[in-house]
């Protein structure tokens, strides 16, 4: 059967069998892939076995119809693999063997699905598992296996080298047989070629080598885990050929790596983690040791599984201190991608909201009263706020501000600050005369809204009979719900505002920011975004342009045709789509390119969060010089904000800064959006945006790039592209 025809049957043939070796690794570099291939090959029976066991164990978890990306992942071969380069080794091949080496790819299938099963009720990963239990039980049954021979292969390496290679490969095998090397290293080394069951120098050499090519912090784990067991078995005064019995200290190197930078954000924390687990490892390793030679069994990579495992629940059971270590939410199959990626996050959307709040009304108000305040806002009721409409003077009335008909801000309409229910509505409260108070009726006219089960917001001082709305009606964020009044404990009209845990008048505050908001100081503009608004503040809500909404309001299905022109090139054009992933994840698809960038939209704000693919393309570039945009329109504004570490950045400095990054991050990746004067200014329809991206280190500016991006009234019409004095003009035919 053809490649073609196989991988029509079985698609992501190439893919589930490449990634089934490195996932042994927790990777999926497909570098890293060829290299270990290449290493189970040392033997070749068993690189052999190996390999018909993958396809094997794949090709009947698609034809039983199993989850065809947990196939193309490697999830389903991994362990089978294991499998196969375990009874290679072991067995002689021939017919007989290789039967009984599908049947045990077929088990180990199935007890994978059984493991994966038990552990994933608990969020916990199968691990290796499913190979230990497979191979024990095969070990066992074959021992009856008259047919089955045991392998003579590994007495006389220098005959298989010769077989292998010719007096060349003996030369080179025994050079590094007899390379000066410190026996902790070369053990090192050795116990890294034993986890694909090589036992030569040459086989560890090559894995460190691909390590270190996927991950500087997961090869730097090896080295710690390893030496860390070392030290310890030295200063206990344990046996130190227990680590060289069969190699097994590579269960020290995969729980290193494990824990010190997959399943948990690789910093100080995790490190100190896979110190303090080494002897743990330890202590399991000589006590099943002792059980299974019993049975004249190897323990293989049992410590590992059951130390990650206990490691990984008991971190579930914490009350406090969930960052020490932080557990990975978004797995990205790279320590480095793990850890820029959390750290960008956390600096972008650290303080986001579970339930975004917007203020409690249209235009410009000032924060007369903020957090803590000096009159009303203490105790408990401390984070709250009251706001006043002023003039360009400071005012907050008109006249002698002897009436309330005076004061800016009496009977502008309150709206709702997010999506809720209305629980509470008190509307019989007179109205204050100017500089008197209803002491009796604190709160005067008041209104409460039900967002989730423990978050409530209040509004209070409202005009008495203005309500829009009733008890038990559905509101929208931005929806009028009364006018601003003069009732209650409020000597001048005023609004006040606090979010709440309890659905009581009286209850006391939440310290729950604003989601985003405009600061205004002197004709200048700011964004703030999670954030609370302080004292004397004059702030407002994002009013949106419907020009920049309708520029970056990407839909799934939205289909863009782009014409790209550099001086001294022929014009090219590229198409991008928006779609949708299978857990709502939305993306711009580039065809030419295959790359992916992902966003989200606030209502308020577009965002690019991620990007997949060549970082060569001209969706990358966007991706660089839209990566933040607020949807409204304020001259001269200034937008920031920061990518991860490794997205745009020197490729030499991202090496260096990989191997001390879970200590000391020094690089740094900026972008900068600054809203430019408007070609209409009566109908605000036509206008640039210029961002900036720039890499440093420290201070001192190592890579940039511009963007400009023209806005019409139809949305983006051209962007600009200014990287290293090379300018990329790229116009959307379609797609507005």
């Amino acid at each position: 059967m053809s490649f073609k025809k196989t991988t029509y049957l079985f698609p992501s043939f190439l893919s589930s069998v490449v990634n089934s070796y490195t996932q042994i690794f927790f990777s999926n570099s497909k570098i890293f892939a060829l290299i270990l291939m290449v290493v189970s090959f040392f033997d070749f029976w068993a690189g052999l076995s190996g390999f018909i066991a993958i396809v094997v164990s794949n090709a009947m978890a698609y034809l039983i119809g199993f989850n065809r990306m947990n196939i193309k992942n490697g999830y389903y071969g991994f362990n089978s693999l294991l499998v196969g380069l375990a009874l290679g080794v072991y067995y002689q091949p021939g017919p007989e063997f290789f039967i009984v080496l599908a049947f045990s790819s077929m088990l180990t299938l199935f007890l994978t699905l059984m493991v994966e099963g038990v552990v994933g009720k608990y969020g916990l990963p199968f691990l290796s598992l499913s190979f230990l239990l497979a191979t024990w039980l095969v070990s066992l049954a074959t021992r009856q296996f008259t047919a089955l021979h045991v392998s003579e292969r590994g007495i006389f390496m220098t005959n298989e080298m010769f077989a292998l290679g010719g007096n060349r490969m003996v030369e080179s095998y025994n050079w590094l047989a007899n390379l000066r090397i410190y026996g902790s290293v070369r053990l090192y080394f050795t116990s890294l070629g034993a986890i694909f069951f090589q036992y030569h120098l040459f086989a560890g050499i090559l894995v460190a080598i691909g390590l270190l090519i996927y991950s500087r912090i997961a090869f730097i784990l090896s080295l710690v885990g390893f030496f860390s067991a070392y030290a310890y078995y030295i200063f206990i005064g344990a046996d130190i050929q227990e680590l060289t019995s069969s190699f097994i200290g590579f269960n020290f190197i995969l729980t290193s790596i494990a824990i010190g930078g997959f399943f948990i954000i690789p910093s100080r924390w995790s490190f100190l983690w896979v110190i303090l687990l080494t002897p743990l490892i330890s202590i399991i390793l000589t006590s099943t040791n002792v059980i299974f030679s019993i049975f004249q069994l190897s323990v293989y990579s049992l410590p590992f599984n059951i130390v990650v495992l206990i490691f990984l629940y008991s971190l579930k059971f914490r009350e406090r201190f969930y960052d020490k270590p932080q557990l990975v939410a978004y797995q990205q199959f790279s320590p480095e991608k793990n850890l820029y990626s959390h750290v960008n996050y956390k600096t972008r959307f650290g303080k986001s909201l579970i339930f975004p709040f917007v203020l409690p009304f249209w235009g410009e108000w000032k924060v007369t009263q903020g957090h803590n305040g000096k009159f009303t806002h203490q105790g408990d009721w401390r984070h709250a706020w009251d706001f006043e409409v002023t003039d360009e003077e400071g005012l907050t009335y008109s006249g002698d501000g002897n009436n309330c008909e005076n004061y800016y801000a009496y009977n502008k309409p309150v709206i709702a600050p997010a999506d809720g229910h209305v629980e509470e509505i008190v509307d019989e409260v007179e109205e204050n005369e100017i500089g008197k108070v209803d002491l009796e009726h604190n709160w005067g006219n008041t209104i409460i809204l039900r967002h989730t089960d423990q978050l409530y917001s209040k509004l209070s001082h409202l005009k008495k009979k203005s309500f829009k709305v009733a008890v038990g009606d559905t509101v929208k964020k931005g929806q009028v719900l009364a006018n601003c009044g003069n009732s209650g404990r409020s000597p001048v009209p005023h609004v006040h505002f606090q979010i709440q845990g309890t659905p009581y008048i009286g209850s006391k505050t939440l310290d729950y920011p604003i989601n985003h908001y405009i600061l205004h100081k002197a004709g200048i503009f700011e964004l703030k975004s999670y954030i609370s608004p302080e004292n004397n503040a004059l702030v407002s809500n994002i009013s949106k342009n419907s020009s920049l909404e309708k520029a970056f309001h990407f839909i799934p299905g939205q289909k863009f045709k782009l014409n790209v022109t550099q001086p001294g090139e022929k014009d090219y054009q590229v198409d991008w789509e928006v779609q949708i992933d299978a857990v709502n994840n939305m993306f711009i698809f580039c065809e030419k390119s295959k790359s992916r960038a992902y966003f989200r939209n606030d209502d308020d704000i577009h965002y690019f969060t991620n990007f997949e693919g060549n970082k060569s393309s001209l969706l990358f570039k966007f991706f660089l010089g839209a990566y933040k945009i607020m949807l409204g329109y304020y001259n001269n504004l200034l937008v920031k904000d920061q990518f991860p570490v490794n997205m745009f950045n020197n490729w030499i400095v991202n090496l260096g800064q990989d191997f001390i990054a879970p200590f000391w991050i020094f690089s740094h990746s900026e972008y900068s959006l600054k809203y430019l004067g408007m070609d209409d200014a009566l109908m605000q329809t036509k206008f640039r945006l210029r961002s900036m991206v720039c890499a440093k280190v420290g201070n001192r500016e190592i890579k940039k790039m511009e963007c400009e991006l023209f806005i019409g009234p139809h949305g983006l019409e051209l962007f600009v592209i200014n990287e290293n004095e090379k300018i990329t003009t790229v116009n959307l035919v379609s797609g507005r």
